[in-house]
């Protein structure tokens, strides 16, 4: 254990990508099976205890000490397996400190009466370090800024193969990987990716800079067509097995049952999920309201029918088709998605020019409907073959410019982890007239949005401060912050999109908002007001 609460106290003080794969790669050479096996499920998402709740936890401690003084110490700290790690007051005579595999097994055949048994006997056992590793491990919210396929990265490296390798492997494999890392270590055979059902390991694009590449590149070469804004998938229908996976491999099935019910020709397809009613595609904000659920309810997909937008098709029949040209591919992807003839599976249209002039207007101006639901243009060269990863050249993105307004700061909140100490959550709002009781005809704020990022650890600080600074009500962790038409904060606010939202107040929701400056020069009483992000909102309707 104490090995792996090293590992994951590094990563997480680790900035660098490439410092933290060195970290990973090491970990899995010097570590035995199956204790590596259990750290990569764990850092994958692949590991998870049922009998584990964070009410344990608190159960647990709140017997150690006193609940009050805990509850003030969670409010400060912010994070609960931080929190519990350091005021933890441990007994002495505690038996010797487990290793991970004894943890995982314990907590795998455990049931919830004997959990918090065991969270006591092991905190007692372990140092500070060692607390809040296992309580990250048992919480599945190891937040060490790691990605899945990250991980995976740094186990292909342990054997000098590609990571797509690994990806296209992993829905074969099983916790601890003791057939996986024989193979990377040169022990056994490669083993078999022949599994019905897999995920095929997504090409992804390049960004584009319009100063650079288009004046090498020949516009006749590539195909243009609308990247969307849901959620990239791949969905496969392989020898009785039907799947519906993520980019990055996460089995998205059962939440989906809708859409993996229409895949009736064998086959796998790349394409974006979206919300899809008559063949147009709703707002992003529809598509959330499937996202992130283990089951779903009839009356749900009733109002939210989801479905696929085609790009590309990766295996047709039993044929793998990623190794022929994307001209090809999508003429096979034309007559694929014509036979399948369903509502929940359409085709992205190709968007014809000959000039990077004339695809330039189009983006910067597309017409009314479907594409105002566009994040930008996907450029795909025609001889382009389907690759792994992110090759340089076949494909490019090339997303919109964001909108901008100018938004007053009203709420802050602090973050976790690292962040527990500063105020970094802002909910920031806009000018709008009052219409009700004394205030009637008033200029007041209405929120608009959150962000909680795009700022530097500096501008951090300087935020921070003036959040103390300029407190005037405490609600619980939030602070509300002096935001009036003289005094205040103003953040230019980027964001990719909006839509209408009976869950907010102002009626209107932001894609992706994120601070994109710091205005402090600016007076609160010249940000914008709510009829700019209306008047937005009606152009990207087309009204």
């Amino acid at each position: 254990m104490r090995a792996f609460a090293e590992l994951l106290d590094r990563l997480s003080l680790t900035a660098s990508r490439n410092a933290k794969l060195t970290l990973v790669r090491d970990y899995l050479r010097d570590t035995p099976d199956p204790d590596r096996g259990w750290a990569l499920a764990a850092l994958t998402g692949e590991l998870s205890f049922q009998a584990a709740k964070p009410a344990f936890i608190r159960k647990a401690v709140e017997e150690r000490m006193d609940p009050q003084l805990f509850r003030w110490s969670y409010d400060y700290v912010g994070d609960l397996a931080e929190t519990v790690a350091l005021v933890w007051p441990a007994r002495p005579g505690a038996n010797r400190e487990p290793e991970l595999s004894e943890v995982v097994d314990a907590l795998r055949g455990a049931t919830r009466a004997e959990v918090q048994r065991l969270i006591e006997g092991w905190l007692d056992a372990l140092g500070a370090t060692g607390r809040w590793a296992l309580l990250k491990l048992m919480t599945g919210g190891l937040r060490v800024g790691l990605s899945a396929r990250l991980a995976k990265q740094a186990t292909a490296a342990l054997g000098g193969v590609p990571v797509a390798e690994v990806e296209e492997l992993w829905h074969a494999l099983h916790p601890p990987y003791e057939d996986l890392f024989a193979w990377l270590e040169g022990r056994s055979e490669k083993p078999s990716s022949d599994n019905p059902g897999r995920f095929r390991p997504a090409m992804l694009a390049q960004a584009i800079d319009e100063a650079v590449d288009f004046a090498r590149l020949d516009p006749a070469d590539y195909a243009a067509e609308w990247k969307w804004d849901g959620i990239r998938v791949q969905a496969v229908n392989e020898g009785g097995v039907r799947r519906l996976y993520t980019r990055t491999g996460d089995d998205i099935s059962a939440t989906f049952p809708d859409v993996v019910g229409a895949l009736d020709q064998e086959g796998v397809i790349d394409g974006e999920l979206l919300v899809l009613r008559e063949g147009k595609v709703a707002s992003f904000a529809d598509l959330q309201q499937r996202l992130n659920r283990k089951t779903v309810e009839a009356k749900t997909m009733a109002a939210f029918p989801a479905g696929i937008r085609a790009y590309d098709l990766l295996s047709e029949g039993s044929e793998d088709t990623r190794t022929l040209p994307f001209a090809e591919r999508r003429r096979r992807l034309e007559g694929f998605v014509a036979r399948e003839a369903s509502p929940r599976i359409d085709l992205s249209p190709v968007q014809p020019f000959e000039t990077w002039a004339e695809i330039a207007a189009l983006r910067a101006a597309p017409p009314a409907g479907d594409p105002q639901i566009a994040e930008g243009l996907m450029l795909k060269r025609w001889d382009s073959v389907y690759e792994a990863g992110r090759p340089k050249g076949p494909w490019f993105k090339w997303k919109r410019d964001p909108f901008l307004i100018d938004a007053v700061l009203m709420y802050a909140q602090r973050g976790h982890g690292k962040r527990s100490s500063f105020y970094s959550d802002y909910t920031f709002g806009v000018w709008t007239t009052s219409d009700s009781g004394d205030d009637g005809g008033k200029r007041v704020l209405t929120p608009v949005g959150k962000a909680y990022f795009g700022f530097t650890d500096e501008e951090l600080k300087q935020i921070d401060k003036f959040v103390r600074d300029h407190t005037i009500e405490r609600f619980g962790p939030v602070r509300s912050v002096r935001a009036e038409p003289h005094a205040g904060l103003v953040f230019e606010v980027a964001f990719e999109g909006l839509q209408r939202s009976t869950r907010h107040k102002s009626g209107v929701a932001m894609r992706f908002p994120r601070i994109s400056r710091i205005r402090w020069d600016k007076p609160p009483g010249e940000a914008d007001a709510l009829t700019t992000l209306e008047r937005m909102l009606d152009r990207m309707e087309g009204r």
